[in-house]
C-alpha cells in the first residue's frame, strides 16, 4: 500500500491539500482543464457541466472530478456550497476520508489532491485521485450479464469489510462500485469502492440496512433500464458474501 504524505499550499483564494509522494509542487494549473489540455494530457472529460476528467500525469493516469450538486439542490446553486471552514470543505473531508480508508487497507482510489476556492460565504470544490485501470461499474456489468455468483459475493463481502469498519459511503449505487474488467477463475474478483462525498466513519448501526436498500434500489433501476427485472438470485449471492465478510478479520 502507497504511503501518502499529506501537505497543504494557500493558492489565491483557496488551498490545496495533496500527497507529497505523487504532487511536487501543486499550484492552480493542477485542477484547470485548460492547462492540462494545453499539454495534450486531457484524456477526455464527461459528467454534467464537464464534472469529471481523465488526465495523463506522466505515467500515470488521474480524475479530476469538480463537486456538483444532485438534485433539487442543484436548481439554487449546481457547484456552490455553503463555506463552514477549511476542514469541512466537501474536497479536503474526502480525501482524508480516502486517505484514512487507505491506511485502513480498504480497496478505494488514492487520494491525489482536493482544492476548494472560496467566493466570499460560498466555494466551489475539486478532487483528483488515482485512476483505476482496467475495471468496470457495478451498472456496466449487469447491463451485459459480466457478474456471475463468485463476484456478486465478493460485493458482498466487500462492502462488509467498509462495514466492519464503520465506513459509511452516503450513495452506494451500481455506478460507484467497480469491478475488475478481466479476470480468471484462478483469480480472486477485485472490487473497488468509489465517491466517498459526505462519506464518514462511525458508529455501527442501523444505517448498514440502509446502504444496502439504497443500492438494491439502484440494481433494480439500472436493471429496468435494460428491460428486465434485477434477478434476486443475484441479490442472494451478494448478501451470502455481505454475511460472510461480517464475521471476517482484516
Amino acid at each position: 500500500m502507497q504511503l501518502i504524505e499529506e501537505r497543504r499550499t494557500s493558492i489565491p483564494g483557496g488551498c490545496i491539500l495533496y500527497d507529497a509522494v505523487c504532487v511536487r509542487k501543486p499550484d492552480a494549473d493542477l485542477f484547470d482543464l485548460n492547462a492540462w489540455s494545453q499539454r495534450n494530457a486531457l484524456e477526455r472529460v464527461t459528467g454534467g457541466r464537464g464534472s469529471v476528467a481523465v488526465l495523463r500525469a506522466g505515467g500515470a493516469r488521474w480524475v479530476l472530478r469538480h463537486y456538483c450538486r444532485g438534485g433539487l439542490a442543484a436548481k439554487v446553486s449546481n457547484d456552490r456550497y455553503l463555506w463552514i471552514g477549511a476542514e469541512r470543505t466537501r474536497s479536503f473531508a474526502e480525501w482524508r476520508l480516502l486517505a484514512s480508508l487507505r491506511a485502513l487497507g480498504l480497496p478505494v482510489p488514492h487520494p491525489i489532491a482536493a482544492r476548494y476556492v472560496r467566493h466570499g460565504l460560498i466555494y466551489t470544490a475539486d478532487l483528483i485521485t488515482q485512476m483505476l485501470e482496467d475495471t468496470m461499474t457495478l451498472a456496466q456489468a449487469l447491463a451485459t450479464s459480466g457478474a456471475d455468483a463468485a463476484l456478486w459475493r465478493e460485493v458482498g463481502r466487500t462492502i462488509a469489510r467498509f462495514h466492519r469498519h464503520g465506513v459509511h459511503h452516503a450513495d452506494l449505487n451500481a455506478h460507484n462500485i467497480l469491478l475488475a474488467a478481466s479476470r480468471t477463475e484462478r483469480v480472486q474478483p477485485q472490487v473497488h469502492l468509489l465517491d466517498f462525498d459526505r462519506g464518514r466513519i462511525r458508529r455501527r448501526g442501523r444505517w448498514e440496512e440502509g446502504v444496502l436498500k439504497r443500492l438494491h434500489r439502484s440494481l433494480e433501476k439500472v436493471s429496468a433500464q435494460h428491460g428486465r427485472a434485477f434477478d434476486p438470485e443475484q441479490w442472494r449471492w451478494l448478501m451470502i458474501g455481505y454475511e460472510k465478510g461480517t464475521g471476517d478479520r482484516g
